[in-house]
């Protein structure tokens, strides 16, 4: 996932930064907030470059109060349609089809609301434990157990395919799109062309434009159809085009990848993205655990050595023993010793030395990969702990 300042959220759970869609890029009024914004309010940075985004990068922890203001200079008519026209170039010359480009380009107009909501986004410093309060509520529980037990055949077709445990793939769903309820309604084109001619994330998105392209090209999905958050994310799973184009799945052999209205690619697409990214399907996440005060003192003796490309990972500790953190003295939230199980772990503070510390496996870093954010991850393990697999 590459790291991009983008939309704040915490989608359909209390707090949304988000509009509906205007060419002008001037909010509908009375626009009730959607998808447009589908990224969590969570830190995120680059990963290593072979990791593809899942959904759209999330927006950095910051401070309260008034938005680190940037000006935003009014778009060169006469530059963007240059850029247009090298788009359009570059597309044919990479064997996109000539009435696609047409089609897909043809009244693309820049956007200023999408680069003001990126370089200008509210801020807030939301402590881990806020956050995930805001999304684990009993009422959001209750749904996401419901779905589960309404798609529960399915879910474990798909558990038994993949390898993913139907808990993580229904906790991602819910926090992604509300378990699928919140639709986006961004044309894609023109915020990814907005955002690719915007030069500070250039590269980023003009690949992603290309994967767009791609998509339409291949006729993976028709151009009205093409909508998807400000920032790009589509379908309930909030991928990006180049996701989409890595890791969405036809499960039920129909010949499309619809992770917008078939909730059993929307399943697989997850599952699938986290099974490419390393998943362990006989290990869980981690816990909670609690640390003596002297290792508190001494963590930084125990920092992850190198860079990995995703700063939530950097952040955590190198991988341990769970014997040798335990002579360490960390222990079960209960004061018990951790199990007696031949496996590593690593240390994560969301908060910092003060607030709770979790002991966290493999499959957590693959979480990391669909986004590089511990309140993201975070969330999404505790959440999948209380929806269980059913």
């Amino acid at each position: 996932m590459r790291s991009l300042r983008l939309a704040v959220v915490l989608l359909g759970f209390g707090l949304v930064v988000a509009c509906g869609w205007r060419p002008s890029g001037q909010p509908r009024e009375g626009a009730t907030p959607s998808a447009s914004a589908a990224t969590p309010i969570v830190p995120a940075v680059a990963p290593a470059a072979a990791s593809t985004p899942a959904s759209a990068p999330a927006a950095p922890t910051a401070t309260s109060g008034a938005p680190a203001s940037e000006a935003v200079a009014p778009f060169n008519r006469a530059e963007f349609e240059a850029f247009l026209a090298e788009v359009r170039n570059e597309a044919l010359q990479k064997g996109i089809k000539q009435d696609v480009v047409r089609t897909a380009l043809t009244g693309v107009e820049p956007v200023m609301r999408i680069i003001e909501r990126d370089r200008n986004q509210a801020e807030f410093k939301l402590s881990f434990a806020t956050y995930r309060d805001r999304v684990i509520t009993p009422l959001n529980v209750q749904r996401g157990q419901k779905l589960r037990d309404d798609h529960q055949a399915l879910l474990r077709q798909v558990s038994q395919r993949y390898g993913v445990q139907p808990r993580f793939v229904l906790a991602i769903w819910g926090i992604e799109t509300r378990y699928g309820a919140v639709k986006a309604d961004v044309p894609l084109m023109h915020s990814l062309a907005t955002l690719a001619f915007d030069r500070r994330r250039s590269s980023y998105f003009r690949n992603e434009l290309f994967s767009a392209l791609t998509m339409l090209d291949r006729g993976y999905i028709d151009f009205p159809t093409m909508k998807g958050s400000w920032a790009g994310a589509m379908g309930q799973p909030q991928f990006m085009p180049s996701s989409y184009l890595a890791y969405a799945e036809d499960f039920d052999g129909d010949g499309k990848r619809d992770i917008w209205g078939n909730t059993g690619d929307v399943f697989a697409s997850i599952a699938n993205y986290l099974a490419k990214h390393g998943w362990n399907t006989s290990q869980t996440w981690g816990r909670e655990v609690r640390i003596s005060a002297e290792l508190q003192k001494t963590l930084g003796n125990y920092a992850r050595e190198g860079r990995s490309g995703c700063r939530a990972i950097d952040q955590m500790t190198r991988d341990m023993s769970l014997e040798d953190w335990t002579r360490l003295g960390v222990r079960r939230t209960d004061g018990g010793e951790l199990p007696k199980a031949q496996q590593s772990g690593a240390l994560v503070q969301p908060d910092g030395a003060g607030g709770p510390t979790f002991l966290v496996y493999g499959n957590y870093r693959s979480i990391l990969r669909y986004n590089c954010a511990h309140h993201y991850a975070l969330t999404v393990s505790l959440l999948a702990d209380r929806l269980g697999d059913g």
